[in-house]
């Protein structure tokens, strides 16, 4: 049986850093929590375009999603990788759920 593995590797507070590489691309390294390092080739106007959106929006998370590539010496490569930054909207605040209970007599 054949299956495609692909990895999404989601940052936020600051974007990580890029290098610039071959035919207008940037070379991203992340490093998850176990400590492996996955390194992408971004296309270098997508890369452009997140580094505007992070200081446009006031709150955001970012997302660098592909196929999982060869196994190199720290960790993986993304293979076809794309970056996506998405704005975190406020949550609204929810209505307190302990009154209708009260009410019910339940917890008397």
């Amino acid at each position: 049986m054949q299956a495609k593995s692909e990895v999404t590797l989601k940052f936020s507070g600051s974007l990580p850093e890029a290098k610039p590489a071959a035919n207008k691309k940037v070379e991203v390294s992340l490093t998850d929590q176990n400590g492996v390092i996955f390194t992408a080739l971004i296309n270098a106007k997508s890369w452009r375009k997140a580094e505007t959106n992070t200081t446009e929006f006031a709150d955001w998370a970012g997302a660098i999603s592909g196929k999982l590539g060869q196994r190199t010496e720290n960790g993986f490569e993304v293979v076809d990788a794309g970056l996506q930054i998405f704005e975190k909207k406020a949550k609204e605040a929810k209505p307190e759920v302990g009154v209708a209970g009260e009410e019910a007599g339940v917890g008397s």
